[in-house]
């Protein structure tokens, strides 16, 4: 475990505990959009915002991973699928631990769709990275979401949960889900995903102030920091989001506080 560890510091906040990831593996989802066609100017603009990590697929590393500024973690992300396949909610395993290594990565992640009708081969799959994330001293990302014919709200307080719980029990150390709206529900996924867990981004939001009172929200119930995609690079003033979300994340700022950085 010490080789784990020594890895999931470089993608948290030594001082906080907590960490801001920015998933940038959209493009094989749903395709080059804004924010994602310069990766280099894209990654120094998170990084120099407060970043402490980002997510991506193995073809973009080489293409934008680092550029200039001080140095920020790599999570290699392991599973994609297309939203104009027919089958989107099912994610399969595109990259290996070992090619996480050899690109330098310090952690890996897997999405599941807990509810999909793939649910078996991607809960397998989870099991399968675990153990050689084990195996190899690989701290593991889960992606975890509640999605498939009986879903009817993947923002229920009960299925995130279960989602969470999931991506706990099959060896993820830190786990991404939905936020549930309110502090009080989300307290409870967080106590029973048992490790750290992180919000996701979400479609875009209306305002700014909704995405820097649903950090601080989430932080408020015990979570331990973000994974935001959207919200962030498609953001008219990157850096002005990632200061402000980061605050908050990272040294414990009011909404109001962080909000300081979008002004003017």
């Amino acid at each position: 475990m010490f080789g784990k560890n020594i890895r999931i510091e470089r993608i948290i906040d030594r001082r906080s505990g907590n960490t801001v990831i920015i998933p940038l593996d959209h493009g094989i989802s749903i395709g080059p959009i804004p924010g994602l066609i310069d990766m280099k100017q894209t990654v120094s603009d998170v990084v120099e915002g407060g970043a402490t990590a980002v997510l991506m697929h193995k073809g973009i590393v080489p293409q934008g991973h680092r550029t200039t500024g001080h140095d920020v973690g790599l999570i290699l992300h392991l599973s994609a699928s297309t939203d104009i396949g027919v089958s989107s909610n099912n994610k399969v395993l595109v990259a290996t631990v070992e090619e996480a290594l050899k690109l330098g990565a310090d952690a890996v992640s897997v999405h599941i769709n807990v509810g999909a009708e793939a649910e078996p081969q991607m809960i397998s799959d989870l099991g399968m990275v675990s153990r050689q994330c084990m195996e190899w001293g690989m701290p593991l990302v889960a992606m975890a979401y509640a999605r498939g014919p009986k879903i009817s709200n993947s923002f229920d307080p009960e299925a995130v949960a279960h989602a969470a719980r999931v991506a706990m029990e099959l060896g993820a150390d830190i786990v991404k889900c939905n936020y549930t709206g309110d502090v009080d529900s989300f307290r409870d996924v967080v106590k029973g995903a048992i490790v750290p867990v992180i919000i996701a981004g979400g479609p875009k939001t209306d305002s700014d102030l909704e995405l820097l009172e649903m950090v601080h929200g989430s932080l408020e119930a015990g979570g331990r920091g973000v994974s935001i995609g959207r919200n962030i690079f498609q953001h008219s003033n990157v850096r002005g989001i990632m200061r402000a979300v980061s605050d908050i994340v990272l040294r414990g700022a009011t909404v109001e506080e962080a909000a300081e950085h979008l002004k003017g």
